[in-house]
């Protein structure tokens, strides 16, 4: 698939899993929870949609899926962003405080959602290629 289609697709998801983590994530800020675990929790409340969707419909062929090792990779990158978003709405938060993190999340959630996408086209979702076993000849 074509790198438009796929970050057409991705960015489709995306919006979808932002909205979910965007309206928890300010929920429980509002409802005075500090802003880190608002973010995780916000942030885990699409991760699950958004892993399952791209994994089967945006980055599906014949060389990706959703498993284990996918799972895995995914968390990987999954726990990296969300302690770059957490740590850069930490910031913007004890700066200017909710309407700062109202206006700045959607900012710190596309520069994650760019480094997401592209380990996700690369890594996440590829199978391990298939070994193959050149024949050889013996000449004597």
């Amino acid at each position: 698939m074509t790198l438009i289609k796929h970050a057409s697709k991705y960015t489709l998801v995306g919006i979808l899993e932002w909205i979910v983590d965007y309206a928890v994530a300010l929920a429980l800020r509002t409802w005075l929870m500090p802003i880190e675990p608002a973010n995780v929790i916000g942030r885990m409340a699409g991760a699950g949609l958004g892993f399952w969707i791209n994994g089967t419909h945006t980055f599906a062929s014949d060389n990706s899926g959703i498993g284990r090792r996918q799972f895995a990779r995914y968390m990987v990158m999954w726990v990296g962003t969300t302690i770059l978003d957490t740590w850069l709405l930490r910031i913007i938060d004890h700066q200017s405080g909710l309407a700062g993190v109202a206006i700045g999340k959607p900012f710190v959630d596309f520069l994650s959602g760019t480094i997401g996408f592209f380990l996700s086209r690369h890594w996440i979702y590829k199978r391990k290629a298939p070994r193959t076993i050149e024949a050889t000849a013996d000449v004597e």
